[in-house]
């Protein structure tokens, strides 16, 4: 292939290369581009050529000074330039944030007769960034408690009854809506004690039924029944030193009841098929949305089984009942999906906020964010409007204006948590154990917070 026909190939390659490519002179000024380039700059060919690279007002260059006294980039004293991280200004003023590969080029003599430079575009892959830094800070904010988010009266009260419990050995249930996070209450009590280092194992007691729940408890051994080519352990053995978490336990079998019993009474199991004890040494974390008195009155629940899992009941309330941690879940929620979606929309709009706060929420948690899902997919706009949000959420509100609107989130959270504190001590007249009261907490907490917010308590005593 001849040298002219290499250099029309070459035009054509260069020109197709998604990175910006750009030639300049040992005195800085532009030779030639590439389509790339004028796309990320904003600057033309013929806008571009003759001018000096200045013209792209780059943070990172360097000047060097020769020994006629004349100025010129560094980058042709060091040789080349490697993934250097820096930011240009584009034609229409914009900042731009790119990454800079460049290279001297010599001719056969030796001489150095210019330039090559790409720039590659990273201002996506730094939205990206910041957006996963936000998430993190989202991860470990103050208003989180192994996952959940409350700064409620309500919520503190369930995170210190979860400490609390996470100290203990004793069965523990909890009860709540369904999409109340349940499940995150059990794992909680289960990551916060001596047990967390050991097994979490999860059973749905709904989802199987009665002679397979047992299998899954307790094991099996082979030939116990049809298609037990083989002996098995069940999910107690697999938790040994650990938690098992039954989720649904109103929907367990009563027959099924008798064993859990003798597991919480005496500590061993019996695999289907076979009559030898093995002992246990596993915690019973269970959860229900059904009223278990209501069952035992129908015959449906034992009531010596309902007292032995409701030694440390926790009630998580629903999510009506704690309004004021709506705007701390929809930032949380927004968040998560706008990382997950990668779709460019700013926030949430205060009346699209306060048609949030009013609705009732019958799915809870859950509900909330399935509802930013789908706000996510039907958003076209910079905010997220009431137009936006499933339908069901504002035709409920065109029938009841009635709900409270709580102010939009404009403080930090550390903020939110002082006031409360600070407002309940100014009720109590300094009095701790009233302010505990007030907020739901432990008197230890309080001072806690005092100590940690640099509060005193003097300052709210009668004088």
């Amino acid at each position: 292939m001849v040298r002219q026909n290499l250099n029309q190939y070459w035009k054509t390659v260069v020109d197709t290369i998604q990175d910006g490519v750009m030639i300049v002179s040992p005195q800085g000024v532009i030779i030639s581009v590439n389509r790339a380039f004028e796309e990320i700059t904003g600057f033309s060919r013929d806008e571009a050529i003759g001018k000096s690279c200045a013209i792209l007002n780059c943070a990172a260059c360097e000047m060097a000074r020769r020994t006629d006294g004349c100025e010129f980039c560094a980058m042709f004293k060091h040789g080349d330039l490697k993934k250097q991280r820096c930011m240009l200004v584009r034609k229409d003023g914009r900042p731009l944030h790119v990454v800079k590969n460049a290279s001297i080029l010599k001719d056969e003599e030796g001489n150095v007769t210019g330039a090559v430079e790409t720039i590659t575009d990273i201002s996506d892959m730094l939205e990206k960034e910041t957006q996963i830094e936000t998430y993190r800070r989202e991860l470990d904010g103050q208003d989180r408690f192994h996952g959940m988010i409350g700064v409620s009266a309500a919520m503190q009260q369930v995170f210190e009854l979860i400490s609390n419990a996470a100290q203990s050995d004793a069965p523990v249930i909890v009860y709540g809506e369904s999409g109340t996070g349940k499940e995150l209450v059990a794992q909680a009590i289960h990551e916060g004690g001596h047990r967390g280092k050991h097994p979490y194992i999860k059973v749905n007691c709904a989802a199987l039924n009665e002679s397979l729940l047992e299998s899954e408890l307790f094991g099996h051994v082979k030939g116990a029944f049809t298609g037990a080519y083989r002996s098995r352990e069940g999910r107690f053995e697999a938790a040994s030193k650990g938690s098992i978490f039954l989720d649904e336990i109103g929907d367990l079998p009563l027959s099924t009841q008798v064993k859990l019993l003798r597991v919480l009474e005496e500590k061993v199991i019996e695999r289907v098929g076979d009559h030898r004890p093995i002992r246990v040494d596993v915690r019973i974390i269970s959860a229900t949305n059904r009223d278990l008195p209501a069952l035992i009155g129908q015959g449906r629940f034992r009531e010596d089984f309902y007292y032995r899992i409701n030694v440390i009941p926790i009630h998580v309330p629903p999510l009506r009942e704690r309004r004021e941690d709506i705007p701390l879940l929809a930032r949380s929620f927004f968040n998560r999906v706008q990382l997950k979606s990668g779709k460019q929309i700013e926030g949430i709009s205060q009346e699209a906020l306060n048609a949030l706060i009013r609705y009732d929420w019958p799915g809870n948690v859950r509900e909330l964010k399935s509802a930013f899902e789908f706000a996510f997919v039907s958003c076209r706009e910079p905010l997220i409007g009431p137009h936006h949000l499933p339908v069901h959420i504002l035709r409920e509100q065109e029938n009841d204006r009635s709900a409270p609107v709580v102010p939009a989130l404009r403080s930090s959270l550390g903020e939110i948590k002082k006031q409360r504190l600070v407002e309940a001590l100014r009720t109590a007249k300094g009095n701790q154990t009233e302010a505990a009261q007030i907020l739901g907490i432990s008197r230890t907490s309080v001072w806690q917070q005092m100590k940690r917010l640099g509060i005193h308590s003097g300052e709210y005593k009668i004088g």
